[in-house]
């Protein structure tokens, strides 16, 4: 009987999921599209896929025989991509940056998320929103607000609207740091560490720091990575959180998410070099794979009027906490990394 609740189950979960596949894969051909077109990529395949999941819920009627597959590729692909992910992850990038900017990063960050999150609940957002956003200006952006997002029941739509305004401001961040470096009269070194503090994703950071050259770009992804590390104890201290504030039902779940644990046991299963090398570009395509599946899932169930109900105000919101984060930043990496 168990094992035929099981098919019965697998059965009403494969509609939807072909449909956030069908989706996932339209998203990563226009991320192609947009290579060849532009010759740079600022809009990342998961985005791509949130917009084109929202824009084939508006244009299709709701059918419910897609809702099981749909959940199932929200929830718990995402939290195997999360597990996943943790191969990118080594404990000995911490000893290749130096005690004093491992300090620096972790104060920034903690700083970011805490004043970001009030501004972002005195301009009227959800708590959940608000974490959103500060998680995702403070720590990698758009990997941030997915992986924060199952840890502190974040709707669709709290996800959409963070990833929607996280991906403009990536985009505007790239363009702007560059004019920094040329007034501010920076070495190679601050330039890399201000990219490594405040853009979002590895590639832009790599895009942001190029113009100034190869030890800009070196020490941009050094630090870009150590806030990434920062992503483990975040997600961790936020399940203990949510697990003091939530229910006796919520507790007896377990006090943390299963997916962080595992996120932490792979983190430590790098660091200690029993995942071999040629296994780790797999496992992380696979996780980039079912993370773009996932947001096509959390586009298919978007619902618009809400998202745009909160429109202005997330703009100002993490236009704010970016232009804290940069600013902190600048003078972080102008009084540690002295000419």
């Amino acid at each position: 009987m168990t094992l035929q609740n099981c098919f019965k189950h697998s059965s009403q979960i494969v509609p939807g999921l072909l449909v956030c596949i069908a989706v996932a894969a339209a998203a990563y051909l226009f991320e192609r599209l947009e290579l060849a077109v532009f010759g740079v990529g600022p809009l990342e395949a998961l985005v791509f896929a949130i917009v084109i999941g929202v824009v084939t819920r508006t244009a299709l009627p709701s059918r419910k025989s897609w809702q099981p597959g749909i959940s199932f590729s929200s929830k718990t692909l995402l939290e195997i991509a999360i597990v996943l992910l943790g191969v990118s992850l080594s404990f000995g990038t911490l000893w290749s940056a130096g005690v004093t900017l491992v300090v620096c990063v972790v104060a920034i960050v903690v700083i970011s998320i805490c004043v970001s999150f009030l501004v972002a609940r005195m301009c009227g957002l959800s708590d959940r929103l608000a974490m959103l956003i500060a998680c995702g200006n403070s720590i990698c952006g758009n990997s941030a607000v997915v992986a924060v997002a199952p840890v502190i029941d974040a709707d669709s739509d709290e996800v959409a609207a963070a990833l929607a305004f996280t991906a403009v401001l990536g985009v505007a961040s790239l363009l702007i740091l560059p004019l920094i470096y040329v007034y501010a009269g920076m070495t190679a070194r601050q330039y890399g560490a201000l990219a490594g503090l405040t853009v979002y994703a590895v590639p832009q950071v790599l895009a942001a720091a190029s113009p100034a050259g190869l030890v800009a770009v070196q020490t941009g992804t050094v630090i870009k990575l150590l806030r990434v590390l920062m992503l483990g104890p975040v997600i961790f201290v936020l399940g203990l959180l949510r697990t003091d504030h939530g229910d006796c039902a919520q507790a007896q779940r377990g006090l943390v998410p299963w997916f962080i644990i595992g996120f932490v046991v792979v983190v430590i299963a790098r660091s200690m070099g029993l995942i071999p090398t040629a296994l780790i570009p797999i496992l992380l395509t696979i996780s980039g794979g079912l993370t773009v599946v996932a947001m096509a899932a959390l586009g298919l169930s978007v619902n618009m009027r809400t998202v745009a109900s909160a429109g202005k105000r997330v703009l100002f919101a993490a236009s704010a906490s970016l232009l804290l984060l940069t600013t902190m930043s600048y003078y972080c990496v102008v009084l540690v990394l002295a000419k």
